[in-house]
């Protein structure tokens, strides 16, 4: 009986290995330093570990962490949360617009609720206020890197959240070498260094200096045709007010104060007018696109109703060590910053995303299905040679590629799996290749 049991183990030995050899090849295949791949892969429904590599070492996890936080922003607010930006009136005909930081609110929401106002015949009112304590005034992530400022995929975020917090700025060719001309779509008091001629080539550099002059921009280079750039806007409450301005104009309300700041009164007060978008937006932009203005508002907003305060990122770590200890997932070894990934301060083990991967599904099986498959979002142009088998979460970020989700095998095996590359030297698209060489390896081995 021993030796059967002895024989059973090394059959059982034999076939791991064996599995694990097709991943081990992919990566001394590769160009990339096998110290610097982060693996787990876990089967969901025993959560038995089928591989692992350097799978406890602390890694930056870039936007795939967007899938551990967006988890536990559903478990607090529901799927049906939605985001409302409210407009009211009190007994001393008196405007409060209660802010709802909808990272989907447009400037023309705000003339829809102005017009409605007028229509309810509102069309003098005594003073306008803001309520803005759905969130705090921190508009910009820990650990943030400050040369990125300029990243339309990075904008701050606040209660203020409009028109993507992008400014639109439009560089258009005039005669042969002279100077360019530059616009905006709507006004915002920025000051541009025109520095680019009319030439050959689009070759266009944006830059600014915080420290001196912030509504300064520097713009350089050449223009041979009409080229469209966002910048992150710089000073979020002013451009929303200016957009409110607009809107009363355009309604022809004559209000011409100042905007201060109240919290909406529970008495007294009447809703003129609201405009709503709902959570399900938020999830594909942050799934699929992996949008970082959503998952950071959303992680706050989260994490105020969790703390009953404005909300803050540290609410929101604070309500995601919750979730974890409440789905059993240990988080001795991690350390999380912000919603989004985008800090370098966000420190995962590849261990830890894969337990709670298993976890959540466990706990919400539809949580799957929130992942995009290949060849949508992020995933548009990669790894289509699985189609409908995998749904994952991507991410990129400095020195590290990072990708995790679920992955149907070719014998039906359903797993849990998360790799992170961490290679400095490496080029970024040689990193993507490699996981996807690591997923076909998973795929077939398993």
């Amino acid at each position: 009986m021993k030796k059967f049991i002895n024989l059973l183990f090394a059959i059982c030995l034999t076939v791991t290995t064996a599995n694990a050899a097709g991943i081990d090849k992919a990566i001394s295949d590769s160009t990339i330093n096998k110290g610097a791949v982060s693996i787990s892969v876990k089967d969901i429904e025993t959560g038995k570990t089928l591989y692992e590599l350097n799978s406890d070492k602390p890694v930056t996890p870039a936007s795939t962490l967007k899938a551990i936080t967006l988890a536990s922003v559903l478990n607090e607010l529901g799927k049906d949360y939605v985001f409302s930006t409210e407009l009211y009136k009190n007994t001393n005909n008196e405007l409060i617009l209660k802010l709802g930081a909808d990272p989907f609110l447009k400037a023309r929401d705000l003339r829809g609720l102005l017009k409605t106002a007028k229509e309810k015949n509102i069309t003098e009112p005594k003073a306008f206020y803001i309520d803005d304590t759905i969130l705090d005034k921190t508009d910009w992530g820990e650990g943030w890197q400050w040369d990125d400022d300029l990243n339309p995929l990075m904008p701050k975020f606040s209660a203020y959240n409009i028109d993507n917090n992008l400014l639109k700025i439009t560089v258009e060719p005039t005669a042969k070498d002279a100077p360019a001309q530059i616009k905006m779509d709507v006004f915002y008091p920025t000051t541009f260094v025109n520095l680019v001629t009319t030439g050959t080539t689009n070759d266009i550099k944006i830059s600014r200096n915080n420290y001196i002059a912030p509504d300064v921009l520097n713009i350089e280079g050449t223009v041979v045709r009409r080229e469209q750039r966002e910048i992150p806007i710089n000073h979020l409450k002013r451009y929303f007010i200016l957009r409110l301005e607009d809107a009363i104009r355009a309604e022809k309300i004559e209000y011409y104060g100042d905007f201060k700041n109240i919290k909406l009164p529970r008495q007294n007060v009447y809703e003129v007018a609201k405009i709503t978008n709902p959570m399900e937006k938020a999830i594909d932009a942050i799934m699929k696109d992996s949008n970082n203005m959503a998952a950071e508002t959303v992680f706050k907003i989260a994490g105020g109703h969790y703390s009953n305060a404005s909300g803050s990122a540290e609410d929101g770590v604070k309500m995601l060590m919750n979730y974890c200890k409440k789905l059993g997932v240990n988080t001795e070894k991690i350390r999380i910053v912000d919603g989004s990934g985008v800090s370098k301060n966000n420190l995962v083990t590849a261990d830890f995303m894969t337990s709670f991967l298993i976890a959540q599904y466990k706990n919400d099986p539809t949580y799957k299905e929130l992942f995009p498959s290949a060849g949508e979002g992020t995933l548009k142009n990669r790894m289509l040679y699985f189609g409908h088998y995998l749904k994952a979460k991507t991410g990129t970020h400095c020195d590290v590629s990072s990708i995790m989700g679920f992955l149907t095998t070719a014998n039906g095996k359903v797993v849990a799996f998360d790799i992170m590359v961490n290679d400095p030297r490496a080029k970024t698209s040689d990193k993507k290749m490699l996981e996807e060489y690591i997923l076909r390896a998973i795929h077939t081995s398993y």
